[in-house]
């Protein structure tokens, strides 16, 4: 007759909490500098939110008016014309990226040189390791309306721009929003087919071979196997950067100018502008358009939460 064996082995969750922590001492020491960098940088400077509530200024002490900064910023034309631009530049440059990283990522694998796909994918995705300052740069050479701008050059030899009629793209209303977003698609597209490129590498070649058999052509397997397998990528893509969207800051603070403000001027912009573009700022009054937005960041990213509960079965947080 075998013998049954009656003992179990002690969990470490039954042991007395002094015990698990001596136990695993190490592990919270290699934690330590991680906590105390994330209490100092990101907690820490939260208790600065209260100045919202204060009006505070390089000079005098700082004094309580409530609610009076979010009043003024309510009544302000120029923070609602900052709030949409944020909103309609972020949302359009979202879905034109996860639309072009989509078809380059549809366009690269269907490519069967290997070599070639290789070296298209690599060109592609340089432009993203570029800083803003430095793309900001290249461009504002490209399309200047002096003689060394490309642009302009070549719209005067085709007859287009007659001379003494430049286009100065990025101090024009009409032009500067088209300019930013094809910019932002050449810099991000390429970082934005990597995801695809791996849904697109786990699907089952066996799937294309019976659908070939069956006798369905290249666009077909496209329409039936290849976007079903991308939907779910896709959707998370587009709810994983809607969180996003109020982040707005360094492109639009390395393109745009005065003469653009209606069109290009974001919270962040803005902020910044109030902050260091003003004699005295008030400390308090930007601090409390701080806090709005993130009020506005954070509903978005519940929203996103539930949306990715309801599409993934998992949220993001």
């Amino acid at each position: 007759m075998s013998k049954k064996k009656s003992s179990t082995p002690m969990r470490t969750s039954s042991k007395p909490l002094k015990v698990r922590i001596y136990t695993h001492r190490w592990f919270y020491v290699m934690a330590l500098p991680v906590l105390v960098m994330v209490c100092l940088f990101s907690y820490l400077p939260m208790l600065g939110v209260r100045f919202a509530f204060y009006d505070y200024k390089p000079i005098g002490t700082p004094k309580f008016v409530g609610f009076k900064h979010f009043n003024d910023l309510f009544a302000k034309p120029a923070f609602w014309s900052a709030f949409w631009n944020t909103l309609q530049l972020s949302v359009t440059k979202l879905l034109l990226t996860t639309l072009l990283a989509v078809v380059v990522s549809l366009l690269l694998n269907e490519m069967r040189n290997i070599y070639a796909k290789k070296t298209f994918q690599t060109i592609i995705y340089l432009p993203h390791f570029l800083s803003w300052v430095v793309a900001a740069s290249v461009f504002s050479l490209i399309l200047s309306p002096s003689d060394s701008g490309l642009v302009n050059a070549f719209l005067k030899q085709i007859g287009v721009v007659k001379p003494g009629s430049e286009i100065y793209f990025l101090a024009s209303k009409q032009w500067w929003r088209p300019v930013y977003y094809i910019i932002d698609v050449w810099k991000d597209t390429g970082w934005g087919t990597i995801l695809y490129l791996a849904t697109l590498a786990g699907i089952s070649p066996d799937l294309y071979e019976a659908a070939e058999m069956d006798g369905a052509n290249r666009w077909q397997q496209l329409i039936y196997i290849t976007l079903p397998a991308l939907y779910n990528t896709i959707l998370t893509v587009l709810i994983l950067n809607l969180a996003k969207v109020l982040n707005l800051f360094e492109p639009i603070f390395v393109l745009y100018n005065e003469a653009v403000y209606d069109v290009a001027d974001v919270i962040q912009t803005y902020i910044y502008r109030q902050t260091f573009g003003v004699g005295v700022p008030n400390y308090g009054y930007t601090t409390a358009v701080g806090l709005f937005r993130s009020l506005v960041a954070c509903v978005l990213v519940l929203f996103c939460n539930y949306a990715s509960n309801k599409v993934r079965g998992r949220g993001i947080v």
